[in-house]
């Protein structure tokens, strides 16, 4: 969802930019000479606790720093750039409308529903939508999705850009962006995943998301508060380390001999759980009382032994998203630390690939 600005040309360079609530996540992709997609560059630059909080921008010169370090290290003259809100800070909601509704009625009929969903004035508003395609429940009808959110959320994030010399051409939703990515990956379920339902959970630092998918259209999404800031928090309390020396030294895993069974194995056992926990609210609410297969993307889907305790947990086929396997990788990327940051490059990857929106 572009909210009102639009690009997709695939022969101009484009920057998918995650601002995460620990790190400045950017990835460049490009083409090769076959026609595939090829990863060019990516780069991460980590945030301090608490320069994002709840999705708002807390510090943004904190932001800004990390956004012009992650820029500069991608070495690129790309300035064009795919940002993302976070879901919490939209709200999104489906209208049927019909297949003849010109573009100019679909809009007024967004604005109808804006002003009846939304607690403030309009003129603080941003909104946006896109034709889903035709209703399932009638013929000569569409969905059409309508994605609302305050203008500030979209300014803050644009000027921050901005102050860095970047240009914002697109910004999306963090969960359509997830869900863009996962069709990097669907080729490794069954049938790619036609007639499957796949959970995508999304384990960040502070946040789970929760988006499912039937037959490859999105079912249902949630936010959960569970992330990877559990670990550090338990590292620093059990070890006695300030908090960023916790977070260095879990990410570097420079821990004590006895991290594994006293730290590690309880978190594993807890974020299984949320897993589980965030699979049964999915059941309470939808005629779907199974998942097929669960993908684990985000940082926190890093933590070594997540996807084994998942799918003990759970008993559904768990595999940790790589939405760069079957892409091409350019001679400035190093395949192996590639490999290993993916999962946490999900949304950046999905933002990136916005690029491509034409083919």
């Amino acid at each position: 969802m572009a909210f009102g600005m639009f690009f997709a040309d695939r022969n101009k360079p484009l920057i998918g930019v995650d601002i995460s609530s620990s790190a400045v996540k950017m990835l460049e992709l490009g083409v090769s000479s076959d026609g595939s997609r090829r990863v060019e560059r990516y780069s991460v630059a980590h945030l301090p606790r608490e320069a994002i909080t709840d999705g708002n921008l807390a510090k943004p010169e904190v932001v800004e720093k990390a956004m012009r370090e992650a820029w500069q290290a991608l070495d690129t003259r790309t300035r064009a750039i795919a940002l993302a809100l976070p879901a919490a800070t939209v709200t999104a909601k489906k209208l049927i409308l019909p297949q003849d509704a010109s573009e100019a009625d679909i809009e007024t009929q967004a604005i109808s529903e804006a002003h009846q969903i939304v607690p403030f004035p309009m003129e603080e508003v941003t909104l946006d939508f896109q034709i889903l395609g035709p209703s399932p429940r009638s013929q000569n009808d569409n969905e059409v999705l309508v994605v609302i959110t305050r203008k500030d959320r979209v300014e803050e994030r644009v000027a921050v850009a901005e102050s860095v010399g970047l240009k914002t051409v697109i910004v999306d939703v963090d969960t359509y962006a997830a869900l863009r990515a996962f069709s990097q990956i669907s080729f490794q379920l069954p049938n790619e995943g036609k007639g499957q339902t796949v959970a995508i959970v999304d384990l960040g630092h502070t946040t789970t998301h929760v988006n499912i998918l039937h037959d490859n259209q999105p079912v249902y999404q949630r936010e959960h508060p569970f992330g990877g800031q559990i670990l550090t928090q338990e590292i620093s309390r059990r070890f006695g380390l300030p908090w960023e020396e916790a977070e260095d030294a879990k990410c570097k895993g420079l821990l004590p001999d006895n991290f594994e069974v006293e730290v590690l194995r309880p978190f594993l056992d807890s974020a299984a759980q949320e897993v589980a926990r965030a699979l049964q609210l999915f059941f309470a609410s939808s005629p779907q009382q199974h998942v097929d297969h669960l993908v684990l993307a985000g940082g926190c889907s890093l933590v070594p032994g997540l996807d084994e305790a998942v799918y003990n947990k759970t008993q559904i086929a768990t595999i940790i998203a790589n939405p760069f396997a079957k892409m091409a990788v350019s001679s400035s990327v190093r395949p192996k630390q590639l490999a290993v940051d993916a999962p946490s490059l999900f949304v950046a990857c999905g933002l990136a690939l916005r690029r491509f929106d034409l083919e």
